[in-house]
């Protein structure tokens, strides 16, 4: 029986977490990184003491930064790098992508300048493998991933074939992978959790207190699913795994980068000097940006979001933000 061969793009935390669970049901694991002296650490030392640290590294996992040799003959390519380069990675690999290979996304985020999910980038750059394309999402922090905590995700796609596959190739007694194919509200629940979780950590970072919090919380899952359902996603998408489980566990998370900016944010740190101290991708920054104008192109009212954005990106301050959200106008709580 032929041994599956996997190649996972992007030596982060959550390429490395995945590489390791890979490895360590026996499927053969390259991961590739495009830093040839942090790649050698990772080889010799066993151990991503950059991004997830504190992890045995399975001998079995073979490093390299040869994209070609990475690519050649695998089953399936996991592209596991931040949204916003993903277009860029597709470019990279569309001399070496067979039609008998599966691609599964991680990246969460819409692209700022297209305003497009990444299946929209991969259908743009590589059309004729549509259906080669799945993504990974759900409430799953590498670190805790690369330690074997049960986690639970969902995979979607265009093509119910291949996420059986994928399903069946990374699940294992403590990972349980779902399938739904409601693409669309599986991508936007994975990218939007993150703006709310940014304004989250704002709160916590004012010293504000659980009841605005969970205030926050809640109406900002009203206005991902508000977005969703106008883009044609089911609603009760949101109610699952790459909605509220993902929104629960990164809105208020010690794991979570995205909920760790916004508290540095609400202490009165700027956006450049929140991203240098973070020192890894915050996702929900940019995403922030995109969703904001992605609103206003369909019409879709999303306060949470627009004000974030203001936050971010037109020097509001965050007490501001938060209690002009506090002071709309009345209405009534279940209104899509």
């Amino acid at each position: 029986m032929k041994t599956i061969k996997v190649a996972v793009l992007g030596a982060g935390s959550w390429g490395t977490a995945l590489s390791n669970l890979l490895a360590q049901k026996g499927v053969n694991t390259y991961l590739w990184g495009r830093n040839k002296e942090f790649i050698e650490d990772l080889k010799n030392t066993r151990e991503n003491t950059r991004y997830l640290s504190g992890v045995k590294l399975s001998p079995a996992i073979h490093f390299t930064t040869d994209l070609k040799m990475a690519l050649e003959g695998s089953d399936f390519v996991v592209a596991a790098v931040p949204s916003q380069v993903f277009r860029e990675l597709l470019q990279n690999i569309s001399p070496y992508f067979t039609r008998q290979q599966v691609l599964v996304n991680t990246a969460k985020g819409i692209e700022e300048g297209s305003l497009l999910t990444m299946s929209g980038v991969f259908s743009q750059i590589m059309p004729e493998y549509r259906a080669n394309y799945t993504i990974l999402s759900g409430p799953s922090h590498a670190e805790e991933v690369g330690r074997g905590i049960p986690t639970a995700i969902v995979v979607s796609g265009f093509n119910g074939e291949n996420l059986i596959r994928v399903q069946e190739l990374f699940a294992t007694e403590y990972f349980r992978v779902y399938t739904n194919d409601d693409l669309i509200g599986v991508e936007l629940g994975g990218s939007l959790k993150n703006i709310i979780a940014i304004a989250s950590g704002i709160c916590t970072g004012l010293g504000l207190g659980d009841n605005t919090r969970a205030a926050l919380i809640t109406r900002g899952l009203i206005e991902i699913t508000r977005i969703g359902i106008k883009l044609g996603a089911k609603k009760e998408t949101f109610m699952g795994l790459s909605g509220l489980g993902d929104l629960f566990v990164t809105a208020g998370s010690r794991h979570s980068r995205n909920y760790k900016a916004g508290i540095l944010i609400g202490e009165g740190k700027t956006v450049e000097e929140t991203q240098k101290e973070i020192k890894m991708v915050v996702e929900g920054i940019r995403t922030t940006r995109a969703a904001y104008r992605l609103a206003q192109k369909v019409g879709v009212e999303m306060p949470i979001t627009e004000a974030l954005y203001k936050v971010l990106f037109e020097g509001l301050s965050p007490r501001e933000g938060l209690f002009g959200l506090m002071t709309r106008a009345k209405k009534e709580e279940l209104n899509f």
